[in-house]
């Protein structure tokens, strides 16, 4: 079985939205960064990224940010949203 972290950012943290709604996050880090780095560190082969606000917003928000991550990392990033 192959599992994919997910990183999901929204204002830049790393949230998980309950039932899909962007009123109701949880904050669960403040540096999608160091969460990319954390899971690569753990053996993840894979990762998943989701720009949230792209989604809600259709055109992409975070593509900055998520181009840190794909130089943090050495495993290949899928990205969403937007």
């Amino acid at each position: 079985m192959l599992i994919i972290p997910a990183i999901d950012i929204k204002d830049g943290k790393c949230v998980r939205l309950r039932q899909g709604r962007a009123d109701e996050v949880s904050v669960y880090g403040d540096d999608p960064v160091a969460t990319a780095q954390y899971w690569e560190q753990e053996g993840a082969s894979y990762l998943h990224v989701v720009d949230l606000d792209g989604a809600f917003q259709g055109r992409p928000v975070h593509a900055e940010l998520i181009g840190k991550i794909i130089k943090a990392v050495k495993i290949p990033v899928e990205a969403g949203g937007g």
